[in-house]
């Protein structure tokens, strides 16, 4: 199983216990008043019988706050996901935190931001890349890329899961659109996999008859579920953090009351992807503060409060159209404010130009990214060995040098995260190296692991499976008029 990083201090909380209960109190008040629009009569009629007042012709189901409190509990604060590959297997919950590959509709040249359609050769090799990354833990459906070339749009999500199962054995999501729930859970359970079922929200405040559909499915597999709504302060939300925090607090703690009404106990993690609006022009604004504030304040509540594992999209996108310090000064502080303040799961790698594009040597240096903010949230120990008064005292007063110490062999590894791609030379010997840049540094990684990695061995009768249920699914969509 991977160990992921384990976060040993307390997460940074920014709201007072009265706005806990505030915000948590005000979802309940819009659930049990305003209701949630359920796409679905079996759905409806499920929630009846569970106590909620239904309105079969608007399709809008009032929750009642002792239902919702009593799904909370029924949530358990940690699953196991089971993956492909035995050693790859995930644990979702407490103080644990994993990094999630990221997603793009398209490919990116790395040197000049062009945005392109990537061939399937470019999606497996983005698969392997990832798959090699030692701070990539899972990968989310349709990654890395939304569309391929010569796919057709029915068969896309299909086709990107049977890569992901082919070229890695790391755990990975489902999705939910155009029945690809289907064939996704026959791949899956073709590989002696599970999937984290996905069931997204429509913002604000329903659900559609897809993603309820995929409920049943991923359930009966027997499968933990992802939960979202992604939605936009001002757009779908309110533009206030509170309100939007409200707003959002809802939509998830209502697909969590379908998911235990289906199948109590199911394991479940919930993820916080709000993104913000440029009021000036209506184009979407990545890593904005707005955005952090709001995933700081959500993990806050549903770990203290909730107890239920949280994800955190806000770090995977930026605004920038290239490789460059917008990118880092964008991502980062919210990948890291999503750390601290206890997020179990992180998007992070490869995710450049707003959420239309994607590029594995981007990935290969967020992996450095990732692991320095894992080794930061694993901390450090202090005891008598890490203090090391003997030595202190033993090198004494200048000019005595740690150097040469014990104590400097055996951490000098250990207390600091070696990057693999950042450059940390003296400038002469960068100048001597070639005046190599991170992109380039990263370029010859990932040569080297195109070279030499080798995913966890797909046994030929799986990959014949999938290959059959492909085929299956295709035939399928042509019935339905959709290839």
């Amino acid at each position: 199983m991977q160990k992921g990083f384990t976060r040993n201090f307390e997460p940074l909380r920014i709201l007072r216990e009265n706005q806990v209960e505030q915000i948590h109190k005000a979802s309940l008040n819009v659930l049990e008043e305003t209701g949630f629009l359920f796409d679905s009569v079996k759905a409806l009629k499920l929630l009846e019988e569970n106590g909620c007042k239904v309105d079969y012709n608007t399709k809008i189901a009032k929750i009642p706050s002792t239902l919702v409190e009593d799904c909370i509990r029924r949530t358990p604060s940690c699953f196991h996901v089971r993956a492909r590959d035995p050693k790859m297997s995930i644990m979702f919950g407490a103080n644990t935190t994993y990094f999630f590959n990221s997603a793009g509709a398209r490919y990116t040249d790395i040197d000049t931001g062009e945005v392109t359609m990537p061939t399937l050769e470019q999606n497996n090799n983005g698969v392997l890349i990832s798959d090699a990354l030692s701070s990539v833990h899972a990968f989310p459906s349709y990654t890395p890329y939304f569309e391929i070339e010569g796919v057709p749009p029915a068969m896309s999500c299909p086709v990107s899961c049977a890569s992901r199962h082919r070229f890695s054995g790391k755990p990975s999501r489902g999705a939910q659109p155009t029945y690809t729930y289907i064939w996704e859970t026959k791949i899956a359970q073709a590989v002696g996999a599970q999937l984290l079922g996905c069931v997204e929200g429509a913002a604000p405040l329903s659900l559609c008859e897809d993603a309820i559909e995929a409920a049943y499915v991923y359930l009966d597999a027997g499968f933990p579920i992802y939960i979202a709504s992604g939605s936009i302060m001002g757009g779908s939300h309110p533009i206030t953090v509170a309100g939007a925090s409200v707003s959002h607090n809802a939509e998830l703690l209502a697909i969590i009351v379908l998911l235990q009404c289906i199948k109590p106990g199911c394991g479940i993690i919930a993820n916080n992807f709000v993104s913000s609006m440029n009021m000036a022009t209506g184009d979407l604004s990545f890593g904005t503060a707005a955005i952090a504030l709001h995933q700081m304040a959500y993990n806050q509540i549903w770990h203290d409060l909730y107890k239920i594992p949280i994800n955190n999209t806000g770090s995977a996108f930026s605004n920038s159209k290239v490789v460059d310090y917008q990118l880092g000064a964008e991502k980062l502080p919210l990948a890291m404010c999503s750390a601290l303040s206890g997020a179990n799961l992180i998007v992070l790698h490869g995710g450049v130009t707003a959420e239309l594009a994607y590029n594995p040597i981007l990935a290969i240096i967020d992996d450095d990214i990732a692991n320095t903010i894992g080794r930061i949230i694993e901390s450090f120990d202090v005891n008598n060995i890490t203090i090391g008064l003997d030595t202190i005292m033993d090198v004494g007063v200048s000019p005595g040098t740690f150097l040469n110490t014990k104590q400097t062999r055996t951490y000098w590894k250990t207390e600091n995260y070696i990057t693999k791609v950042f450059d940390k030379l003296s400038y002469k010997e960068w100048v001597e190296g070639g005046k190599k840049t991170v992109i380039k540094k990263a370029k010859e990684r990932y040569d080297e692991i195109l070279a030499t990695h080798k995913p966890y061995p797909l046994a030929e009768d799986q990959d014949k499976a999938i290959t059959n249920i492909l085929k299956e699914a295709e035939e399928f969509y042509k019935k339905k008029g959709l290839i």
